[in-house]
């Protein structure tokens, strides 16, 4: 199933990416938001609307975020062999981990604004987590059992900022720098280690094109080692890091600049579109 967050006058409604549309649950009568379905509740009814095909359908969704409280973003880095080469990188034996405030949070095809006293601005196309159950200390067979769906993420860094110290935090987490959607996708119709296809591209331009397969950490080693010092909560997101392809990489580099349009693309899931003023 997918599913996503609509702004409609004002409000979020819930939505149900179907065959042959979109259909607003709320305005059917689902009377829980995405929050309370995350954490188990409603599904069934959910499923019953999908099949209604006399529920009219969604023609110019406005996207409000994949969550409607926004709580932690945990985010993997140096997670693919050839990124981590091609910035020069030991690959890691453990998930590196840092972070994101939730203001870094931001809609599909919403603005995303470049601050004018920084210039090194980055994509990272990535697969996001999307936290079903409460996880704390949890095994890796278990992990999974915890994981309610996937969505599509960019992890827009400040390269200059992120590379002052270790601590990358200051180069990822501008407002805005973490958009995600547009829809949800439930884990029961969506498997990471099948190989899901990663792109990104810039202006239409290809950049980015790795695939979930080549992740050094599945997302059930992802979630159970961050559930050994981060009580992980439903509705908590976790970027897992992004395949090869980025500015930084490249001799040349050519960092995003206002006016740009960045698409992320998950087999799967869909495409996650934002445009840089």
């Amino acid at each position: 199933m997918k599913l996503c967050n609509i702004s409609v006058d004002g409000e979020t409604h819930l939505a149900i990416e179907t065959g042959r549309g979109l259909i607003d649950a709320t305005a059917a009568g689902f009377m829980k938001n995405m929050d309370a379905v995350i954490r188990g509740d409603g599904a069934e009814e959910l499923r019953r609307i999908a099949k209604d095909e006399s529920l009219p359908l969604v023609e110019k969704p406005v996207y409000a975020n994949v969550v409607n409280r926004p709580g932690k973003l945990v985010c993997v880095g140096l997670n693919y062999r050839a990124h981590a080469a091609g910035v020069n990188m030991k690959l890691p034996d453990y998930p590196i981990l840092f972070s994101k405030f939730d203001n870094a949070l931001t809609p599909a095809e919403t603005d995303v604004t470049l601050p004018p006293w920084e210039s090194s601005y980055d994509y990272e196309a990535e697969l996001v987590i999307v936290m079903g159950k409460t996880a704390w200390n949890v095994s890796e067979d278990e992990a999974k059992d915890y994981i309610f769906g996937y969505t599509c993420g960019n992890d827009f860094s400040l390269r200059d900022a992120q590379m002052r110290s270790g601590q990358w935090l200051i180069g990822k987490t501008m407002p805005g720098f973490g958009p995600c959607g547009p829809c949800i996708v439930t884990a029961d119709s969506f498997d990471p280690e099948e190989g899901k296809n990663v792109r990104s591209y810039v202006n239409g331009v290809l950049r980015q094109n790795g695939s979930t397969a080549e992740m050094i950490f599945s997302c059930a080693r992802i979630v159970s080692y961050a559930s050994k010092y981060i009580r992980l909560e439903p509705g908590d997101l976790i970027f897992t890091g992004t395949p090869s392809g980025v500015a930084l990489e490249e001799k040349e580099k050519v960092w995003l600049k206002p006016g740009d349009v960045v698409d992320v693309f998950i087999e799967d899931i869909g495409t996650l579109t934002n445009r840089l003023v």
